[in-house]
């Protein structure tokens, strides 16, 4: 098949990040995918989309809001585009609309399929009802929680909106030896476990919430070094909690990272602990990926795809003292640590890699392809 997958994100995000990601798994599976982007976006998100594999990219104006004459160029872009696709995946709103303009007046309209990234409920007003019951083939969910909000709108018929969650890259994310080297720059001793919180400083991550419970296991006497890798604008206010509770040189700021995938593999224990949903929750697919064993918010996918004790260790998002406690027990317990990376690796290979969301995004292309397109299967 022929896909052209629209993103107009003006940085990496996480909805840049689905669509690099599943475009690259589906050329893998022979399919030859186009990701058009955002003009202007080459070093923020095209060159990142070719570091996670992507080879085919096209550019499109994606002006922000309405623009009538911009818009226009990107309406005839897309039409011309319309005759050499099969299938048209969008990502936001704007190139949902232009696609769908570009659709209506095209002499060769395609699926439109529309993955929504976000915990945010889509309004049932005349133009949407228009653009999802008419303009839109499918619509993908990255939450079976966001999938119940489209129900709950009345826009679509339930076989027509379908979550699809995970899509981390299981090769690249993988289980390996920890580095010596990796783990003393993150600011742990040889033998100290290292518990690592891969995350923005924004509000809603719960960074005030993990150094809570970072100083009850120092009051308890529980050996660990933290780290928290990302950058934000409450870094700052991360940085005056450690200070207040003199827990400096117990966890180290790490700011952006490169390599996230060998910054994980060097980590012991890993955190996910929201307030709440954070739509795709790409973390948690890549430290099951890992095969790390990780504390967890139920919030969001975690509570839909992981099983406590059997995957990860859940917790109540924003208790400290849970976390502390969860923290704790895998601190002590290397058995546990070890069953639980285990089985979040298999979990990952058997439903949530890349490879498993593009093959199921490959049986829903097929079904809504043109008559007559040759649809290429690989068994991954």
């Amino acid at each position: 098949m022929r896909i052209l997958q629209l993103v107009s994100c003006r940085g990496w995000s996480s909805d840049a990040y689905w669509a690099a990601r599943v475009s690259r798994e589906l050329e893998r599976r022979g399919h030859e995918v186009t990701l058009g982007c955002r003009a202007g976006t080459e070093l923020r998100v095209i060159d990142r989309a070719r570091e996670e594999g992507v080879t085919r990219t096209v550019t499109y104006g994606f002006a922000g809001g309405v623009r009538p004459r911009d818009d226009v160029d990107d309406v005839r872009q897309l039409i011309e585009a319309l005759g050499a696709t099969d299938v048209v995946h969008v990502h936001r709103g704007k190139e949902h609309w232009l696609a769908a303009v570009a659709n209506r007046l095209s002499r060769t309209p395609r699926p439109l399929v529309r993955t929504r990234h976000i915990v945010q409920a889509v309004r049932p007003h005349a133009g949407n009802r228009w653009l999802y019951r008419q303009a839109t083939a499918l619509v993908v969910t990255v939450t079976e929680a966001i999938r119940r909000q489209y129900l709950a709108t009345g826009l679509l018929p339930p076989d027509r909106v379908v979550a699809l969650p995970g899509g981390a890259d299981a090769e690249t994310h993988r289980p390996g030896p920890h580095d010596p080297n990796v783990r003393a720059a993150l600011g742990a001793a040889p033998d100290e476990p290292l518990i690592g919180m891969i995350a923005g400083f924004r509000t809603m991550k719960g960074h005030l919430v993990a150094v809570e419970a970072v100083r009850r296991l120092v009051d308890a006497g529980v050996r660990g070094h933290v780290v928290f890798v990302g950058r934000g604008a409450r870094e700052a206010l991360v940085r005056d909690a450690l200070r207040r509770h003199r827990l400096e040189a117990r966890v180290t700021i790490a700011g952006y990272v490169g390599d996230v995938a060998t910054v994980m593999r060097a980590l012991d224990v890993a955190l996910y602990v929201p307030l709440e949903s954070d739509g795709m929750s790409r973390v948690v697919f890549e430290c099951l990926a890992t095969g790390l064993p990780l504390v967890a918010s139920r919030v969001g996918v975690v509570p839909e795809v992981l099983r406590d004790g059997e995957h990860a260790l859940l917790v109540a998002a924003g208790d400290a003292a849970m976390l502390a406690d969860a923290i704790g027990r895998l601190v002590r317990d290397a058995a546990l640590r070890d069953r639980l990376g285990r089985a979040a690796r298999e979990l990952c290979e058997s439903r949530y890699s890349g490879a498993r969301v593009a093959a199921a995004l490959e049986a829903h292309y097929a079904r809504l392809a043109p008559a007559g397109t040759t649809v290429a299967t690989a068994d991954r």
